[in-house]
């Protein structure tokens, strides 16, 4: 099948896919398969947590990607094709593209605003080959506000952006720190949908030199972003935002209620939250990927019940079919397998609702 740079193919194409649309078939729904063959449901699976890797961006940034990959090296090979072949084997209709971390921060402004623009008008393009098939997350180059802000302005008026992608903490500054509001004021204007992704924090890159950040520290970080959200008042001030955390929100469901008594501990910090703590976590949505165990997903369906977690793979990175598998084995009652697969992510974006 014919492909151009970005691995444009007809929709025809895709359509006819034979074999690969018949396992894709198979799989799209988390319950117990049945024994029998069925035919494919009209509705399958959209992914929230699924990256890109623009070649010009890998160009510049090569060592920092490979370093982050903790020797995953096939990630440096990923071609847009491989991300096609890989939703149609899991039933993937729509995957929300993004960078992973490192993202394009790496101390220079001039650098981060041209890595975020070459990111996000790849991005775009992808989009445009594949309109069917892929949404983004366009990036924007935090810590520099006026740059963000204006990248924001980009991506969303030239780029027809889904949302916007930021890192958990840049050089040691966590989203609600008031050097980022005006940036949060920005997207709560445009009623963005706001998808974070973890990266190595600065405080703790090699607090255990055998165990890679990636394994350990993401998962606090997450958790760090979302409490500087929480108690700097951002997510209260700024309610038109749709927050996404990926990976379960890291540490967040065995951690919530202990975050949310902070404020009866420190009550001058109650007028930042004037709805308190659990209503604004309450709003916030989160990602499958790697919460799929059944005592991770238990403590996430508990947290977020099944209106607020979304389907997510991360890949490359992920181990996409394994994961779905295991999700399946939790054994969700229909009504909660569909509004996980899509009917969630389709509320957050209805341009991907089927006609």
């Amino acid at each position: 099948m014919a492909q151009d740079s970005i691995g444009r193919t007809s929709r025809r194409g895709l359509l006819t896919g034979g074999a690969g649309l018949a396992l894709a078939g198979s799989l799209p729904s988390f319950a117990q398969a049945p024994a029998a063959p069925v035919s494919p449901p009209p509705k399958t699976l959209i992914d929230v947590h699924h990256h890109l890797l623009p070649p010009a961006y890998l160009k510049l940034k090569e060592d920092a990607v490979r370093k982050q990959s903790q020797g995953t090296e096939y990630v440096l090979e990923w071609t847009p094709q491989q991300s096609l072949d890989i939703m149609d084997k899991a039933g993937v209709r729509v995957a929300m593209a993004s960078l992973s971390a490192p993202g394009p921060w790496f101390g220079d402004k001039a650098e981060a605003r041209k890595l975020s623009r070459i990111s996000n008008e790849y991005g775009a393009q992808f989009v445009a080959a594949h309109p069917d098939r892929f949404g983004t997350f366009a990036s924007i180059p935090l810590p520099d506000v006026e740059g963000s802000i204006a990248e924001i302005d980009y991506a969303y008026d030239k780029l027809k952006a889904d949302g916007i992608c930021l890192m958990t903490s840049y050089d040691g500054l966590y989203p609600g720190d008031p050097a980022f509001a005006k940036v949060f004021d920005a997207l709560n204007r445009r009623k963005a949908v706001v998808y974070f992704h973890p990266t190595t924090p600065a405080c703790c890159s090699n607090t255990e030199p055998d165990i890679a950040a990636t394994i350990l520290e993401f998962p606090f970080d997450t958790t760090r972003a979302i409490a500087s959200l929480l108690y700097s008042g951002t997510m209260s001030r700024c309610p038109d935002i749709r927050w996404i955390f990926s990976h379960g929100g890291g540490a967040l469901p065995a951690l919530a209620s202990r975050l949310a008594r902070w404020v009866q501990l420190r009550p001058a910090l109650a007028s930042r939250l004037p709805n308190g703590p659990e209503a604004e976590l309450k709003k916030l949505y989160f990602d499958t990927k790697d919460m799929t165990n059944p005592a991770s997903f238990a403590a996430l369906m508990v947290m977020a019940g099944p209106e607020h977690i979304l389907f997510g793979t991360d890949y490359p990175y992920g181990r996409v079919l394994p994961d779905l598998a295991q999700l399946r084995d939790r054994r969700l009652s229909e009504a909660d397998t569909q509004a996980i697969g899509h009917l969630n992510a389709e509320r957050l974006f209805p341009r991907l609702k089927l006609a």
